[in-house]
């Protein structure tokens, strides 16, 4: 009879949350690395070349690949013959391995987890709780899937309850659009059919888990309807053209993964979880003799990829930066930012929007600046500041015409599209939305020199900060007419594919 410890399975949480925080899986390089080779897009290549570059310097360097580094989700199938030597719960053990992952000395993660979501939203401190779902199967093994899921792609999340009659394809291709480029592909589309609505999400995050071979599929066909399915999706995505970043390009997806389960005769439950280029995930067994071992990657796995600014690259200082200059810029330019470069994201705009609409005076002056919307990773020992990935921009859409016009801010750096209504109030007020890429956080956070707080300290990683910044990549990706690459470049490379 199989005996776990406690212990073991604390200790084997902890590592493999560490692990994931830094480590890509192999099929998910290898796919990316031959969606770099084939784009023709040079911004979808570009994007797909820092995604690759930060992996590889992640891996390398023992640091979160994206600062978002997740809310943890947990598969935990255990056999009925195993015995565990234990005080604790199973899920108290689990989130006993999480707090001790996120709070490790060696590479501290960004605690993201917020109480009381719809009140005060106070910071759980260490990542927990984790999402936990646990089987009781046959055998004398506990195995354990464990996952960081960040919130840009997971709030990209959709369900529905279709009729029996309506089809799966045409649904999907409907919402895929609908989901802009917050969840940072090219990435994995995890879709759920049947069972009952709660189950259709649950197979939807599960299908994540499995690896990217949809390459293999393809070669040897089709058995059953999942699979099918599969092919379809995989193919009419990709037709899309939403490609990297969502600027437009050949991959959008790298695969599609359906599982399906009985259901209602009235209902068709389908759910759709997307996997953004920070996927992360492991898979291990405890069989009683000690803590898992995970495989270390050979640095060979990573493909060598030089990133080079290119032809027609602008150098912008933003601490001299005018209307004038910003009006000269085109969505899909190359920027390379150098200069003070201030920070905010959801609670801070919050904040200030408030602190506007009673009169008060902010703390800072934003008149004539760019703000990066980022909540940094903390740092280590000799860094400036931790991985500092940018966060979905649209989620600051409501915010953005109050500050533009009682403040005299000039333009925001971010990830994803801007709504109608952001775009509109740049528009209006001849400022510019640049956009860095989501995936790349700990090669982004290269480029930041000097890093003090300004303001709301007590916000934590989404306080106000100001960057000091040299040599910044990024996109324009809404000009100050108010044309948006989120829309040319997709429709471009739509009917470029059409026209194969």
């Amino acid at each position: 009879m199989t005996v776990i410890r406690q212990n073991d399975l604390i200790d084997s949480v902890t590592d493999a949350l560490q692990y994931i925080s830094y480590y890509h899986p192999k099929d998910f390089i290898d796919a990316m690395h031959q969606a770099y080779q084939r784009e023709e897009n040079p911004a979808a290549r570009d994007a797909i070349a820092q995604i690759l570059i930060n992996s590889r310097m992640c891996a390398t360097g023992h640091r979160p690949i994206c600062q978002d580094t997740g809310i943890v989700t947990v598969f935990v199938n255990v056999g009925m013959s195993v015995q565990w030597d234990a005080d604790m719960s199973l899920d108290d053990m689990i989130n006993e391995g999480v707090r001790r992952a996120y709070n490790h000395p060696d590479n501290i993660l960004r605690a993201s987890i917020l109480e009381d979501p719809d009140g005060a939203r106070r910071n759980t401190k260490d990542n927990t709780p984790a999402i936990i779902h646990h089987r009781l199967v046959p055998g004398n093994q506990v195995e354990i899937h464990v996952a960081a899921k960040g919130g840009g792609s997971e709030a990209k999340s959709k369900f529905a309850m279709l009729n029996p009659s309506d089809s799966v394809v045409d649904w999907v291709l409907e919402q895929v659009p609908r989901m802009g480029a917050g969840w940072c592909p090219p990435g994995m589309l995890g879709i759920g059919i049947g069972g009952t609505a709660e189950q259709a999400m649950k197979m939807a995050k599960e299908s994540l888990l499995d690896p990217i071979d949809i390459q293999d599929l393809q070669a040897r066909g089709a058995s059953n309807r999942a699979e099918e399915l599969r092919l379809e999706l995989f193919d009419k995505v990709n037709r899309l053209g939403i490609g990297a970043q969502g600027l437009g390009g050949l991959t959008t997806v790298l695969d599609i993964k359906v599982k399906d389960c009985p259901t209602h005769a009235a209902n068709k439950p389908v759910a759709i979880i997307p996997n953004c280029a920070a996927t992360r995930h492991v898979h291990f067994h405890l069989d009683g003799s000690g803590p898992a071992s995970l495989p270390v990657p050979e640095i060979d796995d990573w493909p060598e990829i030089a990133w080079e600014a290119g032809e027609g690259v602008k150098r912008v200082n933003l601490d001299g930066i005018t209307p004038e200059e910003v009006a000269t810029w085109s969505p899909g330019d190359t920027l390379l930012l150098s200069g003070k470069l201030l920070t905010g994201r959801d609670a801070a705009h919050k904040r200030m929007v408030d602190m506007i609409s009673k009169g008060e005076p902010l703390p800072v002056d934003l008149k004539g600046r760019f703000i990066y919307y980022v909540g940094p990773v903390d740092p280590m020992a000799g860094e400036v500041v931790g991985p500092a990935g940018p966060t979905t921009a649209t989620r600051m859409d409501k915010f953005t015409r109050t500050i533009l016009e009682e403040t005299g801010l000039l333009g925001m750096v971010g990830k994803s599209e801007r709504g109608p209504s952001a775009i509109e109030a740049i528009r209006d007020n001849g400022a510019a939305y640049l956009m860095a890429v989501g995936g790349a956080a700990y090669l982004v956070a290269q480029a930041i020199k000097g890093s003090k707080v300004l303001a709301f300290e007590d916000l934590g990683m989404e306080a106000i900060y100001e960057f000091d910044v040299r040599d910044m990549p990024v996109t324009v990706a809404v000009d100050t007419r108010g044309d948006s690459v989120h829309t040319l470049g997709p429709a471009k490379w739509q009917d470029i594919i059409a026209r194969r």
